[in-house]
């Protein structure tokens, strides 16, 4: 008798566990096929009203199970971790960026199954309905809704070097060798590694290759020498860690003579991002952009003082 009791418990676990997430697998792939013309676009309910869902379609398994929170917080991080394994068989995500998404993952779906526990225990079938239904409204409105955000980064550093000095290393610089010492680019984030340019005037086409091999293809559109570098950026490498979350749009670099041997460089960049909340993925784009930012302008400083 207490072999089959332990084999129904295993049971339901389980089975909350893959049907939270074969529900999430379908209402993605319905969302994809029915939400929002870009299927780059990763909503804010994909993130957050999807995992809650998941969390309360277990404990709904698992109501009559008088689970401790210890075990459901541990069941649900397997959801979890099934959910995201998932993600990258089957929606193709990077590991860099199912490694940034995986906070968000395990903490709605957790928070989700002590919200199922709490309205299950309550036994209100009014109020579940209604929380429910919420959840489902706003996915429905968040689904059919416009997704559009830009923000630009910016960064400054001072270089003991004149403009004249430091602009033939800001229009193309050769390789950096210098290792990485950004966290994300210590574990496989490609980082920027060299420059290169057909000519040194307007409308000049500009490379920037990353340590991966990939190329961010650029036109530079303001040439002012010794002070102002723009380029719009044509082409992004087609990476599963950016492909449809983030377009950088154009990048900037601005000298400034202080007047006393010194050189402020200024660099700044572009982009629209396609992932959402922005909240939360902004604290990681801007992170990202800095430190492509700051491994660029210190290597300029190194050419340039030498």
């Amino acid at each position: 008798m207490t072999n089959i009791i332990s084999k129904l418990i295993q049971s339901k676990i389980a089975s909350g566990i893959l049907l939270a997430n074969l529900f999430a697998m379908t209402v993605i792939g319905l969302q994809s096929a029915f939400g929002h013309e870009d299927p780059g676009v990763l909503i804010f309910s994909e993130f957050v009203i999807i995992p809650m869902l998941m969390g309360i379609i277990s404990t709904w398994y698992w109501k009559n199970l008088n689970l401790k929170g210890k075990h459901i917080t541990g069941y649900s991080t397997i959801s979890g971790i099934i959910a995201i394994a998932l993600s990258y068989f089957f929606l193709n995500e990077g590991v860099i960026c199912l490694l940034i998404v995986s906070p968000l993952i395990f903490g709605f779906i957790i928070s989700g199954a002590f919200i199922g526990r709490a309205m299950f225990k309550r036994n209100n079938q009014k109020l579940n309905v209604s929380l429910i239904s919420i959840f489902i409204l706003i996915f429905i409105v968040d689904s059919i809704s416009d997704h559009d955000h830009e923000n630009m980064v910016s960064d400054k550093i001072v270089i003991n070097a004149t403009p004249e000095e430091i602009w033939q290393h800001v229009v193309a610089f050769d390789k950096i060798e210098n290792k990485e010492n950004y966290w994300l680019f210590k574990i496989g984030m490609p980082s920027p590694m060299a420059t290169t340019v057909s000519d040194r005037k307007l409308g000049a086409n500009r490379k920037c290759i990353f340590s991966n091999g990939y190329i961010f293809d650029e036109t530079i559109v303001e040439f002012d020498i010794n002070k102002n570098l723009t380029f719009d950026i044509i082409d992004q490498p087609k990476d599963p860690e950016i492909m449809g979350h983030i377009d950088i749009t154009k990048g900037q670099f601005l000298l400034h003579d202080n007047g006393d041997g010194t050189t402020t460089l200024t660099g700044n960049s572009w982009y629209k991002l396609h992932v959402f909340p922005t909240w939360y993925y902004d604290l990681w784009a801007e992170s990202i952009t800095r430190n492509v930012h700051f491994r660029v302008m210190e290597h300029v400083k190194v050419l340039s003082e030498s």
